[in-house]
């Protein structure tokens, strides 16, 4: 699949306030500066088109992108970054909860991980919560060029055995560079058959 449109709708503070619509909804999420605005700046093919910020929290609303006229890509915040105020953080989680578990044309929510580390149990958790509330969700590991392809594949693979310890079946998972472009064609690829799949099932 070739992006060929894309364009900024609207940030919102709730669920509630997203866009009046069925279409279909890819939303990234993942501990904050894991690179989610360079990822959907490389899908696009636009370098500034998401805000990439290096103080992580920036983040702070639901953004909704239009891709293709067709669905949307959802930028949500970043978890996990305990300097933000206590309160903050609340109105952080409760945001992602009530998004995650009431917006009914979410189609997958995305989790990145950063390939550069070894399993992080704040990023375990939040994938077994996931799978504990039955939402559909894709892994995509990050970051990838930033070291050598062996350390990204020995880190990619402890994180997936950490996931098998209690899981029968890993989720479907992509790795991927924003300045590379790895695993871009693969991920559109996915999104395209997704998407055709539902209509074809009489979805979105």
């Amino acid at each position: 699949m070739n992006i060929i449109s894309s364009e900024f709708v609207k940030s919102s503070a709730s669920y509630i306030q997203c866009p009046d619509n069925q279409l279909n909804e890819y939303a990234f999420i993942g501990r904050s500066n894991v690179g989610k605005s360079s990822l959907i700046n490389m899908l696009v093919g636009r370098n500034n088109f998401a805000k990439i910020s290096s103080k992580p929290g920036k983040t702070q609303l639901i953004n909704h992108f239009l891709i293709n006229e067709q669905f949307y890509f959802v930028d949500l915040p970043g978890y996990g970054y305990a300097k933000l105020p206590l309160k903050m953080q609340q109105n952080f989680r409760k945001m992602i909860s009530d998004y995650i578990l009431k917006r009914t044309n979410l189609t997958y929510l995305c989790l990145l991980i950063d390939s550069r580390l070894t399993p992080q149990n704040n990023d375990l958790n939040f994938l077994y919560q996931l799978g504990e509330t039955g939402t559909p969700f894709v892994i995509i590991f990050t970051k990838a060029d930033k070291q050598n392809a062996f350390q990204t594949k020995k880190n990619v693979q402890l994180f997936l055995d950490k996931v098998l310890e209690n899981w029968e079946e890993l989720p479907p998972y992509f790795i991927t560079s924003s300045q590379t472009k790895a695993g871009k064609e693969e991920f559109l690829n996915f999104i395209e058959k997704t998407n055709q799949s539902l209509k074809d099932l009489g979805g979105f």
